[in-house]
């Protein structure tokens, strides 16, 4: 056992004590890249460290000590992960027919085209908006605002290589963010 993470008493029921307060500290930062490696939305990361840590809570009483503390902690992260996932991908994504859609059905395209043509593209806009703002700025002058890359530089007040360099990293977790959702669903 870890220690500073389980107190040596032994309740009736055969639960351990367990120290919640060390454990949280000594496991915040391996639960967030456990948990970061599996979703993608930094809010959904820490609203399951959060949850995560509710959970251990209000089940201490349960903990007997046949693992390690850290790994039951890991084990309820990786649960509500699981559910998170489930829950996500339950809901049915709804999309509202507007004008240009109805045209593009009545000139004999395959609906079901159209549809995942529109996924992907919800997808990549979800993507760009997870990236960080200054790859955000970076892809908002060289494609919405079509500028060469000297002139993204001059606007941000940043060199050329900063904006080349941040956007392909910005490529770099496109890509990635592209692949996991594709996989996912």
């Amino acid at each position: 056992m870890e220690s500073g993470t389980v107190r040596g008493s032994v309740q009736a029921s055969g639960a351990i004590s367990l120290d919640l307060n060390g454990l949280v500290r000594s496991s915040e930062h391996k639960l967030r890249l456990f948990i970061g490696k599996r979703v993608c939305n930094q809010a959904d990361v820490d609203d399951l460290m959060q949850m995560t840590y509710l959970e251990a809570w209000r089940n201490q009483h349960k903990f007997l000590g046949a693992s390690k503390p850290e790994t039951w902690l890991f084990g309820i992260a990786a649960n509500l992960v699981s559910n998170h996932f489930k829950r996500l991908y339950r809901r049915p994504r709804h999309m509202l027919l507007e004008d240009s859609l109805l045209d593009s059905l009545e000139q004999g395209l395959d609906p079901s085209d159209l549809n995942e043509c529109l996924c992907l593209l919800e997808r990549a806009l979800e993507a760009v908006e997870s990236l960080p703002n200054d790859m955000q700025a970076v892809l908002k002058l060289l494609v919405d605002s079509d500028l060469s890359y000297q002139n993204a530089a001059h606007c941000l007040g940043i060199p050329v290589g900063t904006v080349r360099s941040r956007l392909a990293r910005a490529r770099v977790q496109l890509r990635g963010s592209l692949c996991r959702a594709e996989v996912v669903v």
